[in-house]
């Protein structure tokens, strides 16, 4: 505690501090769209605290793994090559995470696109178990927090630094999480984007998993300019219902 908070390293500590809980909340955006989708499945009465229990989840999985730091680097390393490319233990959970979000994503696409169509379940709305949800996202939080951890890693040199931020990362997640996840189930266009936006995650964590570097600053432009436009069709929409 003294060294972080000795006069020569304070300013930077603080920087340090403040740039990676900032990080921590940008890369945390795909980690409460993909929660906000798979809660949607819950029965209304309990999804707050089903979003609440995955973000805690998530959190505690990037404090278990920040101080696990010498494992978590370990799995940067080559287990094998496929001809003349390593495959590390991340590289697997990446391409495993990405092929996973990609199939969980599709999946939600064409359940509610097409859904119980015929029989005596075609009304009747599906509800999924809340152990099944926490399960899926215990599952991605992993692959998320990887990444996340390896970036803290590269940012600050004290774990006290890293956990602080992640902590204050989550607190702020947790007060937006609610009304993004409230904002998407009243508007099903942004629920079909937000899996949309999963589904470009997924293939963003499976290329780099293959060694297919894609620039995340791409992947948060895409899916701002697709947000903008949604946004703008929607006040389109409103102002078409106040003139009728």
């Amino acid at each position: 505690m003294a060294e972080l908070l000795a006069p020569e390293h304070l300013f930077e500590n603080v920087v340090a501090f403040f740039t990676l809980s900032a990080l921590e909340i940008v890369l945390g955006i795909d980690n409460i769209v993909f929660i906000t989708i798979l809660v949607g499945r819950l029965d209304s009465s309990v999804r707050d605290k089903a979003r609440r229990a995955g973000l805690l989840l998530a959190m505690f999985m990037r404090i278990a793994l920040l101080l696990a730091i010498g494992w978590v680097m370990r799995l940067t390393g080559a287990l094998f090559h496929l001809g003349e490319h390593p495959v590390s233990g991340k590289d697997l959970i990446l391409i495993v995470g990405g092929l996973f979000l990609i199939g969980k994503a599709t999946y939600e696409i064409h359940h509610r696109l097409e859904g119980p169509t015929h029989g005596p379940d075609a009304s009747r709305p599906v509800h999924a178990s809340f152990k099944a949800v926490l399960l899926q996202i215990i599952a991605l939080d992993i692959v998320f927090s990887l990444d996340s951890v390896i970036t803290a890693v590269g940012m600050a040199r004290h774990i006290a630094i890293m956990i602080a931020a992640v902590v204050v990362a989550v607190g702020v997640m947790m007060i937006f999480a609610g009304p993004v996840g409230a904002f998407v189930e009243r508007h099903p266009t942004f629920k079909m984007l937000a899996l949309a936006f999963l589904i470009l995650i997924g293939v963003m964590l499976t290329a780099e998993g293959l060694h297919q570097h894609i620039s995340k600053g791409y992947i948060y432009f895409a899916m701002s300019f697709s947000l903008v436009v949604e946004l703008l069709n929607m006040r389109v929409r409103n102002g078409a219902r106040a003139d009728g």
